[in-house]
């Protein structure tokens, strides 16, 4: 495993804290208030002719229960494409009612992210998709029963035929929903038309909040297109989160269950704060509630700091501008017909 760039740095320094923490976060802030700001808009999606078809047969998989094993669990169960790509629970509730023991994230933005899950176990979409799927607790079927399920289904079959010119397979499955998920873009957020030129879009209390989210060092790790998914970062770089939290699980251990390194413990990809307003409860065990008690927990055990009530109202001021159009209210996939 890697880590490199200015993005990991922090990773890279987690056995020199706090001193070396605290420079790190003072002189990227200094940096980022006279260079290119650390955040960028998100791109638009352009989707050709050609995809149209694949993407409107990726969303009606999306939304297929035959992917689990008794018929009751489609993706969209854990991520609500009504609910910005989330569930709004602490953990999910799989398959014969059996909850999760980490909390959904969005799949919203997704395919900005570096890796896929908290562990970062997955190095993208496609191999993403294996974990629901096979796991015990979510969809508890396996590629052989979906794909069965499928071709036993004329209309699946007329639609991959039309689509891809074969039956059902793992891969075209895949290929598929991949192909849905990568428009789920929330494209045209408050914070975007800022960063596109629009300067009074803010209020004063939202570009303060904005300010503050550089000065204190959140940039840090939260920046780029997605505002994070794009490195790991230890859970506690300035304080003991877990032992304050109590009662540690394995899915508290993060990036350790997927190296095996000591030093990966409690480590995680750190969350696109895109559209967070949206997506509580937050953290991977949905511990905080609220965007308020996030900020707060964050100031804490990264960056060693007790922020103000005001400037931690600011910050979620800031925090609120970064909702984007739902992907649904654009022309639907689901207004394709997939067999034509």
């Amino acid at each position: 495993m890697k880590y490199f760039g200015f993005e990991n740095i922090l990773y890279i320094l987690k056995p020199m804290k706090p001193i070396f923490t605290f420079i790190i976060l003072l002189a990227s802030s200094l940096n980022f208030a006279n260079a290119q700001e650390p955040i960028q808009a998100l791109p638009d999606i352009e989707i050709s002719a050609a995809d149209m078809k694949k993407v409107a047969l990726g969303q009606k998989l999306f939304h297929e229960t035959k992917l689990s094993a008794n018929n009751t669990i489609s993706c969209a169960s854990c991520h609500n494409l009504q609910t910005s790509g989330a569930d709004n629970k602490v953990g999910s509730i799989g398959i014969n009612g059996l909850k999760g023991e980490i909390n959904s994230p969005t799949v919203f933005n997704s395919r900005f992210n570096f890796k896929q899950f908290w562990n970062g176990r997955a190095s993208n979409l496609d191999s993403q998709l294996d974990g629901p799927i096979e796991n015990k607790k979510e969809m508890g079927s396996n590629w052989a029963d979906v794909i069965k399920k499928l071709s036993q289904d004329a209309s699946y079959v007329a639609d991959f035929m039309n689509v891809y010119k074969q039956e059902p397979s793992r891969e075209n499955i895949k290929d598929a929903i991949v192909a849905f998920e990568k428009t789920l873009t929330t494209t045209n957020s408050k914070f975007d038309k800022f960063l596109k030129g629009e300067k009074n879009i803010l209020s004063q209390s939202e570009k303060n909040g904005y300010q503050k989210f550089k000065s204190y060092g959140c940039v840090a790790c939260h920046q780029g297109v997605n505002i994070g998914g794009n490195m790991f970062q230890t859970m506690g770089v300035m304080g003991n989160y877990f032992k304050d939290r109590g009662q540690i699980n394995e899915a508290d251990f993060g990036l350790f269950n997927t190296t095996k390194k000591e030093s990966d413990k409690f480590v995680f990809k750190v969350p696109s704060l895109r559209n967070v307003a949206l997506t509580s409860p937050y953290f991977h065990d949905g511990s905080a509630k609220n965007l308020k008690q996030a900020v707060k927990v964050m100031a804490k055990y990264q960056l060693g700091r007790k922020i103000p009530e005001s400037d931690v109202n600011e910050i979620a001021d800031f925090l609120n501008t970064l909702t984007g159009d739902n992907p649904l209210t654009r022309k639907p996939a689901s207004s394709l017909v997939v067999g034509q």
